[in-house]
């Protein structure tokens, strides 16, 4: 049966403008995206398929291009749609910070971060650059790699700082294992950072390591 043959409250268009975005299951909400399904199959149908077939939406999302389009009813006009959508959301909560303050939304920050690192699949260090009014200036991711003394420049750091004219900072890192608990040398990284910066007066306000469904505060735990 197709979904316009359903009854109206269970058809995914109809259901969320009548209760809201939240009511949809992730099957729903992605059956939304693919629009139509394939013979047999009902966008729903095609929908579940797929997040049975990648384990969950997540993955479904982080899928490359070749594995993504290995399955039957995608292709890649939808891969292209999909990681389009993702950047708008991305770039979305990236405006959201820029109009305010930092400080101010610390739940967005942290979805933020999350949103710009959980994903890959190499080791990122980034930074969040302030002015002194916890205004966000610009992310920018800075290293990339395993993370340990040699390959975190404090010096590189502050230059970027000080050309940005940069109050205050917030680092992220991601740990690909998906574990999150910060290691012994993100606590050495973090404070030769902060011990750098504090020369030009520029505070080290966080350090937020990125996990696969934690993402970690150093200034939370009492580190800074």
């Amino acid at each position: 049966m197709s979904i316009r043959d359903w009854p109206e409250g269970e058809r995914p268009r109809e259901k969320l403008l009548a209760l809201g975005v939240e009511a949809l299951s992730d099957a729903e909400l992605l059956a939304i995206f693919l629009r139509v399904g394939v013979a047999g199959r009902s966008a729903v149908d095609l929908a579940r398929d797929l997040l049975s077939a990648f384990g969950g939406l997540r993955p479904l999302l982080e899928a490359d291009q070749a594995r993504f389009c290995a399955e039957r009813g995608i292709g890649t006009a939808t891969f292209v749609q999909l990681q389009a959508t993702l950047e708008l959301s991305r770039r979305h909560l990236a405006s959201q910070l820029e109009r305010g303050h930092a400080l101010t939304s610390p739940t967005l920050v942290r979805t933020y971060l999350a949103a710009k690192l959980r994903h890959l699949g190499h080791e990122e260090f980034a930074a969040l650059f302030l002015d002194s009014q916890h205004r966000v200036l610009r992310y920018e991711s800075l290293f990339r790699g395993t993370l340990d003394s040699a390959s975190v420049y404090p010096r590189e750091v502050a230059r970027r700082a000080l050309a940005l004219g940069a109050g205050a900072v917030i680092f992220a890192h991601n740990h690909p294992s998906g574990v999150a608990e910060p290691s012994d040398a993100d606590r050495r990284i973090t404070e030769r950072l902060r011990e750098a910066l504090a020369l030009f007066e520029i505070r080290v306000l966080d350090h937020f390591v990125v996990g696969d469904g934690e993402v970690v505060s150093f200034a939370e735990r009492g580190w800074l």
